[in-house]
């Protein structure tokens, strides 16, 4: 008998590359400083399915402290069949201030020296994948100077 209440197992979903541009600081307030990184492109593989990241989303940043990012993303996904998913997706980057101070200068990091996980939500009127509407998928993600490379998980 299965344990309704045990731990959810991950199952792969899809890795993405998505190509950015330079980030564009919008505000230094009390809650921090706020960036905003346009998405340009890239691409997303998963099981039976490869897609495209279309050009012009968004990744909305707040830069809590020298050491922790709340990221936003929202960009959409073309898939080879035409198929279009919107895509939100909430992440916590955090990483020493040294590291952190190096990824907002936009250089190269080592990426297990960040903490960068995430979680994204999809929407599409794709029959092939609408299941993914209603499920919760977590991720891990690494930054580059100019993209963002990131593996989902279904939980299962």
């Amino acid at each position: 008998m299965l344990d309704p209440l045990a731990p959810p197992s991950l199952d792969h979903f899809a890795d993405l590359e998505v190509e950015v541009a330079q980030p564009q600081v919008l505000s230094q307030g009390p809650r921090g400083m706020r960036r905003v990184v346009p998405i340009l492109g890239g691409q997303a593989r998963g099981h039976g399915w490869t897609a495209r990241v279309l050009p012009g989303g968004s990744d909305f940043q707040l830069i809590v402290s020298d050491t922790l990012s709340e990221l936003d993303a929202r960009y959409g996904l073309e898939t080879d069949a035409g198929d279009l998913i919107y895509v939100q997706n909430h992440a916590l980057r955090a990483a020493p201030p040294e590291v952190m101070a190096k990824l907002l200068r936009g250089e190269p990091v080592d990426p297990s020296q960040v903490y960068f996980r995430c979680q994204p939500r999809f929407e599409t009127s794709s029959k092939a994948l609408g299941w993914i509407a209603d499920r919760l998928f977590v991720g891990v993600g690494m930054r580059h100077p100019a993209q963002v490379v990131m593996r989902f998980f279904t939980l299962l």
